[in-house]
């Protein structure tokens, strides 16, 4: 699968290489070090910060994430379940609190992957 921009999403590597790490860490659930990111690949140099701001753009998949996200825990409670209204909210509450460090970095690498495309030449 290395060479899509699915491989660079889910495994949060470069999307130039997808060989490099863009996070200093794996765990995105140490919550001081989640958004913590190398400047440049390790493995090809490619620079991850295009210009000051730029993961702000990150917000806006974030937000389609998450009520993709709160639609997918409404369906499984409410409908699989057979929860109540009260119980359906608490599902969807907790699941997007649980998953948040996850939702901003899959938005993250969902976003700089709007930008850059994988390049053979620098595997």
């Amino acid at each position: 699968m290395k060479g899509s921009k699915l491989y660079s999403i889910f495994t949060g590597t470069c999307p130039v290489c997808q060989t490099g790490k863009m996070y200093k860490t794996n765990n995105p659930y140490r919550f001081s070090e989640t958004l913590k990111m190398h400047d440049n690949c390790r493995h090809c140099d490619t620079k991850f910060k295009i210009e000051p701001s730029f993961f702000y753009g990150a917000m806006y998949v974030s937000y389609g994430v998450g009520v993709a996200i709160a639609i997918a825990a409404f369906i499984i409670a409410n409908l699989l379940f057979g929860m109540g209204r009260l119980e359906t909210f608490a599902v969807i509450i907790i699941s997007l609190g649980v998953l948040f460090p996850l939702i901003m970095r899959l938005s993250r690498n969902i976003w700089i992957n709007f930008f850059f495309s994988f390049d053979e030449t620098k595997v």
